[in-house]
């Protein structure tokens, strides 16, 4: 099929990606790439364009003008081509309170047509995964956030993506649920997927991203692993936090709170 991906093409492809909103440009012309194998990092201040970067990347957005392709497929032109290859999970689960866990992952192979012999197998594999065949017949409201959490994650899994987009996934969960939920996505990317995520916390980004793209205003400001991101800000050994403030503008809010110290 035309369009389709190639065994040397970006997974993710971003192309002068524009959203406006009336007059006001929430996204200014965005162009990246993400390849399967890495995990790529996705930093803003609030406000930047972060999540409506990513709404229009797993199709919840239109874009303005400009294209994304996700596994080789164009977003608007080829959506349920795109959206089978991908998997999202945001940065609050909105799930069916009233399914139990095992419920909603069975829900979502159903979307997908996946092979009812082979759902069974993958959903205990799933649920062990994540620490969740306890609670697996459990309705989802008697879930805390880091187990709605996890479900969330598990149901973007079941039909094994090619592209998984997250939007701060380790946002409220305990130090057990976050490292694991950052193991897991290295191994994603191990096994060749390309996985995106957004986040606050510089810390996880600099430890387990490959490389790393940083928007403000809208606008991305730099994109490359950490020693590019270095090169480019001629910061030396620096923190992915002293470049994020430099790039971002917030150098100047550091220093007041270093004397404030």
């Amino acid at each position: 099929m035309d369009g389709g991906p190639t065994a040397t093409s970006a997974l993710i492809e971003t192309r002068n990606l524009v959203k406006q909103y009336g007059d006001k440009l929430a996204v200014k012309d965005v162009s990246f790439q993400v390849f399967g194998g890495e995990v790529f990092g996705f930093l803003g201040p609030n406000g930047a364009g972060k999540t409506t970067t990513i709404k229009m990347i797993v199709g919840l957005l239109q874009p303005s003008s400009g294209s994304v392709k996700v596994a080789g497929y164009d977003v608007q032109s080829q959506s349920l081509l795109s959206k089978a290859s991908s998997g999202y999970v945001p940065d609050t689960p909105n799930l069916y309170a009233k399914l139990t866990g095992r419920e909603l992952l069975g829900f979502v192979a159903d979307l997908y047509n996946l092979d009812r012999k082979q759902v069974v197998r993958r959903i205990d594999e799933l649920l062990r995964m994540f620490d969740l065949t306890e609670a697996a017949d459990d309705t989802l409201d008697s879930y805390s956030h880091g187990m709605q959490q996890k479900a969330s994650l598990a149901a973007a899994l079941i039909h094994d993506p090619r592209v998984l987009v997250l939007d701060e996934p380790t946002v409220g969960l305990d130090p057990k649920s976050a490292r694991l939920i950052k193991d897991i996505l290295r191994q994603i990317a191990d096994r060749g997927a390309a996985v995106m995520l957004s986040t606050h916390i510089l810390e996880i980004a600099e430890r387990m991203c490959d490389r790393i793209g940083i928007i403000n205003k809208g606008q991305l400001v730099a994109v490359g692993t950490m020693d590019e991101l270095r090169a480019l800000g001629k910061t030396g050994e620096a923190s992915l936090e002293d470049i994020f403030l430099a790039l971002t503008g917030g150098a100047e809010v550091a220093e007041i709170a270093e004397i404030l110290r």
